[in-house]
């Protein structure tokens, strides 16, 4: 049976791909770092495969250098880009928790919270 959960293994490393960010846009750890709010040690220690970035570092990534998709960026990490809720699906979403006890919304978002740090 086929798993479906996981991504293929990843064709490049987060550090390789980060290098090339760097080469195409002319850019230092120092500026990545400024343009995503990280600090320079942070971005120094992806681009040497000792940490990861953790999903929403990815996306400003992807933000501040466009050239460098959401897709390929996770799938340097090994893992699936987060999906883009649309304003339709977030509007709904909010009315949903608008309709739950206190007690419920803290357990619900205990729950997503653990959902999608299993992401991370």
């Amino acid at each position: 049976m086929e798993n479906r959960e996981r991504p293929e293994p990843a064709e490049e490393t987060f550090a390789q791909v980060l290098a090339a960010l760097k080469d195409e846009y002319g850019a230092s750890d120092s500026e990545i770092a400024r343009r995503i709010g990280a600090h320079v040690s942070t971005v120094n220690n992806w681009g040497h495969g000792k940490a990861n970035p953790r999903p929403a570092a990815v996306r400003k990534i992807a933000a501040e250098f466009p050239k460098f998709t959401e897709a390929r960026l996770f799938a340097a990490l090994g893992k699936r880009p987060p999906a883009p809720l649309s304003a339709d699906e977030r509007s709904e979403v909010l009315d949903v928790l608008d309709r739950l006890t206190e007690e419920q919304r803290r357990m619900l978002l205990i729950q997503a919270r653990a959902v999608a740090d299993s992401n991370e």
